[in-house]
């Protein structure tokens, strides 16, 4: 089998990478391979990375066809690959088998090292914590507290370090925050049940959540709890310990804008908003208002606020949303999605042409708006379940959307190939496992799992950084690329016309610079002919996958399973 990661290695590696940096240099060597910083024992990250095992396979150097990448930017902007991260489940610093946010400081270097020349970290540029705020569930999207970290994942203290620690590194940290209802044992919520009781009309909280009285008609489509000791019903579509906020109320409203300002105050980049569209249940529309009015309100706290909304929805209703903030694609995730389609030998003109039209419609509604792609994320089965590493199709779908506009989200674990489904048991626990850091970290399953040990992938980080053709060498190298190619992420789209071939790819021109990214998804070469794309001459810059790119002439030839980037 080839060397699947050294054509990029070398594309990636003999260039000047400072995207998101700064600073101009050339490296002919090979990176070192990233160390995992930490143990799960230790609190403290200044202690000296954990070294795996194997010593790391040098990479084989192959000369590039064409120029050499350049880049000197400072990365100001949010087209930045996120990383989400399930804080209980991945990295545990002080033993007790609960990931915290020690345990993420202590894995910094591995995420983002702060110098993107070296080669040793994943390289990615922004984090979406789940929800770190006081709840009793292992999830904690039922939140008891927003103005505390749950002692489980630590202090606010550990919270503003990460922060600092980000902030260096020039990483955004954007928090999960949950506003479309709140857990039972929040003060608001027994505020509410106080002043309803009682009948305290002038209380604050007396309208802080929906509710029905059980003298009226239940509206359709929602479920409903009995508050005991009155005549009401409380709103709670998730589950009875979720009750839901009133948003006819200007008290909820003030409540919840208190809390984001105490956020962005506190350094945070943005907010992941969760289950967005339930505002208003059944009423986009209403929600799609709040929303405009609550990020204008944000806005007027911090103008260059990142926000990114979960409409779980066909793009006819995230387009409601837009107007506010970006949306995650649900249309390319999954294992039903566009991405995984595409990725299993499919027509790639289908997804740029599919792009493009997202890209025009989104940007028409909102000066800024991008498309942000995903695989899959901790309510979804993982993609390596879908997309098998063994397929070759887990690399092509990571081109797909890594090379590509906006801002990627990556899960967890999704670069280790690690796997996870709900299964017969139907629990999302299963779609949460540990990361598997194979140093002796002590981070545990979340309570209810069910999934077999021995249907998870079995190579760790400790193995997998040591290998220059693992899955997670490909996922840095790729990121690596995607940095030293700004034009990618940022610059004005347009699909390629390649003829009667499923190879397919895009243009992107930012600032009088243009590249071409090109795939071929199926298993057999493809050739093309350039003269259909543009009539400048063309070199290829690197190409990435299982086979190989040549040019001669106009006529470009690409491997299968192999995308290239010309310029």
């Amino acid at each position: 089998m080839k060397k699947l990661t050294s054509l990029l290695l070398i594309a990636a590696l003999m260039i000047s990478i400072t995207a998101c940096s700064g600073g101009v240099g050339t490296t002919t060597a090979a990176p070192e391979t990233p160390a995992v910083t930490g143990s799960a024992e230790t609190a403290a990250p200044t202690e000296a990375p954990t070294e795996p095992a194997t010593e790391p396979q040098p990479a084989e150097e192959i000369a590039l066809k064409g120029d050499t990448l350049k880049t000197s930017f400072v990365c100001e902007d949010n087209y930045r690959v996120f990383y989400e991260i399930f804080v209980g489940s991945f990295s545990d610093s002080d033993g007790d088998g609960i990931g915290d946010l020690r345990g993420i400081i202590n894995r910094m270097d591995y995420l983002n090292d702060g110098d993107p020349n070296s080669g040793k970290s994943l390289g990615v540029e922004g984090l979406w914590l789940t929800p770190i705020f006081t709840s009793p569930s292992y999830h904690k999207y039922d939140v008891q507290d927003y103005y505390e970290v749950d002692p489980a994942f630590g202090t606010m203290e550990d919270l503003k370090e990460l922060l600092n620690l980000c902030h260096e590194r020039n990483v955004e940290v954007i928090l999960d925050l949950v506003i479309n209802h709140t857990g039972r044992r929040n003060k608001w919520f027994s505020d509410f049940v106080v002043a309803r009781r009682q009948g305290d009309t002038a209380s604050p909280y007396y309208d802080f959540y929906s509710t029905c009285s059980q003298n009226e008609a239940y509206p359709t489509g929602r479920v409903w709890e009995k508050v005991a000791g009155t005549d009401i019903c409380y709103e709670c579509n998730f589950s009875t310990d979720m009750p839901e906020l009133n948003y006819d109320s200007e008290n909820v409203r003030q409540a919840v804008l208190d809390v984001a300002k105490y956020y962005l105050d506190l350094g945070v980049d943005g907010f992941r908003f969760d289950a967005a569209k339930y505002v208003y249940l059944g009423d986009n529309a209403a929600s799609a208002s709040f929303w405009e009015w609550y990020m204008g309100e944000l806005r007027k706290i911090k103008p260059d606020v990142y926000a990114v909304a979960e409409v779980w929805d066909a793009d006819g209703i995230t387009d409601i949303y837009y107007p506010a903030m970006d949306c995650f694609d649900f249309s390319v995730a999954t294992a039903g999605g566009l991405l995984a389609e595409t990725a299993n030998h499919r027509d790639v003109s289908r997804l740029t042409d599919y792009v493009d039209s997202y890209l025009d419609n989104v940007t028409s509604m909102r000066d800024g708006a991008m498309i942000v792609q995903f695989l899959s994320n901790h309510d979804m089965d993982r993609a390596a379940g879908f997309l098998t590493e063994a397929s070759g199709n887990m690399k092509v779908a990571a081109n797909l959307y890594l090379l590509a506009p906006g801002s990627p989200y990556i899960y967890y674990g999704e670069e280790l190939g690690m796997r996870g489904s709900r299964g017969g048991a139907n629990t999302d626990a299963n779609r949460r496992l540990a990361m598997l850091w194979g140093d002796g970290d002590t981070v545990k399953d979340p309570e209810g799992t069910t999934y077999k040990a021995s249907s998870q992938v079995q190579a760790t980080v400790a193995d997998q950084i040591a290998d220059v053709d693992s899955l997670y060498t490909y996922y840095k190298e790729l990121i690596m690329l995607r940095k030293a190619n700004p034009e990618i992420a940022r610059g004005d789209y347009e699909p390629l016309d390649l003829g009667k071939t499923k190879a397919g790819g895009f243009a992107a021109t930012w600032e009088g610079s243009t590249v071409y990214v090109i795939h071929n998804t199926t298993t057999d070469p493809i050739t093309v002919d350039l003269d259909q794309v543009t009539g400048d001459a063309l070199s290829i810059s690197a190409f990435v996958g299982w086979n190989e790119a040549d040019l001669n002439g106009t006529m470009l030839t690409i491997g299968g399973q192999t995308s290239v980037i010309l310029k």
